[in-house]
């Protein structure tokens, strides 16, 4: 998404974080660093880690894949930020509330499209934004 961002003249700070200690310092899933590797994004450096309360404060816009994750980072979120929202939100799709785990449907391409395509939606609505 950074640099779809940035080629549309926007300066966005990106990270990735988890809502479980599952993983910590790990890279991404093999198969999943292949997967994008293939549509020319390097997820090698990626290193997994659990969210805090501090990110709310430290990012305008906190996202969450599913509605487990949001539920959890609504119960971290300090007083006065702002509420954590559904990555998939910004395509508009009532009942599409989720972006499916690829570590247990094995559709790594399905979940590249539906993440590129919202991301593509996010960014539409953060440039409309201003």
């Amino acid at each position: 998404m950074g640099a779809r961002a940035r080629a549309r003249g926007l300066a966005l700070r990106l990270d990735s974080a988890g809502t479980g200690r599952w993983h910590l310092g790990e890279p991404p899933y093999p198969p999943i660093i292949r997967a994008a590797a293939a549509r020319g994004y390097d997820l090698s450096d990626q290193r997994a880690r659990q969210v805090t309360a501090r990110d709310f404060n430290s990012f305008d816009l906190l996202l969450a894949m599913d509605a487990e994750n949001l539920a959890t980072l609504q119960a971290l979120r300090p007083e006065g930020t702002p509420a954590p929202r559904l990555f998939t939100e910004a395509l508009g799709r009532p009942g599409l509330t989720e972006v499916p785990d690829p570590y247990y449907t094995r559709d790594f391409d399905g979940v590249l499209d539906l993440v590129e395509e919202a991301a593509e939606a996010l960014l539409d609505q953060l440039e409309a934004a201003g």
